[in-house]
């Protein structure tokens, strides 16, 4: 008995593998909107109704893309972390945007699937939040260590905007100042307007040796956050720029 539920649970797993993997090359080819579970079933030789055993609804079909995608994604992102762990905050900050990119080259329908227009008549779930989190992630836990060690530089923050900084704050990483949190989510959303530029060709006749200005564009956005660029002697203007408090301030 036990033998013939793992059987068929490594069945369901191949199978469930295979539905994703169409599903990917109908991306590619139709794009996301055009995603069909009776094309998918037809192209894998499977009547309709039990491919709706593996994903009942379309929405569902596309929910696991999307997780899957934002795991890879976060996956190299965290790679590219580990791997530069003996580097200081900057070089670790542009080693996982660097990260981003490459993995956006390699996989330019998923990216567009989680970063390019939204699926007409989908919304996605709050299951897809914990992968689709886990780059600003990282880049929140770079900050954090320097900000924690040597301190980091806090951008100016208008008035008007504080309360909203104390909100996103409290949110997101309430043990940093909230002007460094606001810095956080403008970057966020610079990285992906880089690597969506590059992608979807906006950059081209613009930039040309993209890789250098890449990697200078994500150093810029690492000073934009305070992990300001070392100074002569080894030392930098964050440690002189850190308060004595721990939390949030604006």
């Amino acid at each position: 008995m036990t033998t013939a539920r793992g059987a068929r649970a490594r069945a369901r797993i191949e199978v469930t593998a295979a539905i994703k993997d169409e599903a990917r090359r109908q991306l590619a080819d139709e794009g996301a909107a055009r995603l069909s579970l009776r094309a998918v079933a037809r192209e894998l030789g499977m009547v309709s109704s039990a491919l709706y055993r593996y994903f009942p609804s379309r929405d569902d079909l596309l929910t696991a893309l999307i997780i899957d995608a934002y795991n890879s994604l976060g996956e190299a992102a965290e790679a590219a972390h580990a791997e530069a762990a003996g580097s200081g905050p900057q070089a670790r900050w542009v080693a996982v945007c660097g990260a981003a990119r490459q993995w956006a080259l390699e996989h330019p329908h998923e990216y567009a699937l989680i970063y390019g227009s939204p699926v007409p008549g989908y919304t996605a779930p709050e299951t897809t939040v914990p992968a689709a989190a886990r780059v600003g992630l990282v880049l929140i836990g770079i900050v954090r260590d320097a900000y924690q060690g040597n301190g980091v530089a806090r951008p100016p923050l208008p008035a008007e905007l504080k309360d909203e900084a104390r909100r996103m704050a409290a949110d997101l990483a309430p043990d940093l100042p909230a002007e460094v949190v606001t810095a956080l989510v403008a970057a966020w959303a610079q990285l992906y307007g880089l690597i969506g530029f590059e992608l979807f060709g906006q950059f081209n006749r613009v930039v040309e040796d993209r890789e250098p200005f890449f990697r200078h564009a994500a150093a810029q956005l690492a000073h934009g956050v305070g992990l300001v660029f070392p100074q002569p002697g080894g030392t930098t203007g964050a440690g002189r720029r850190k308060s004595s408090g721990g939390g949030p301030e604006a």
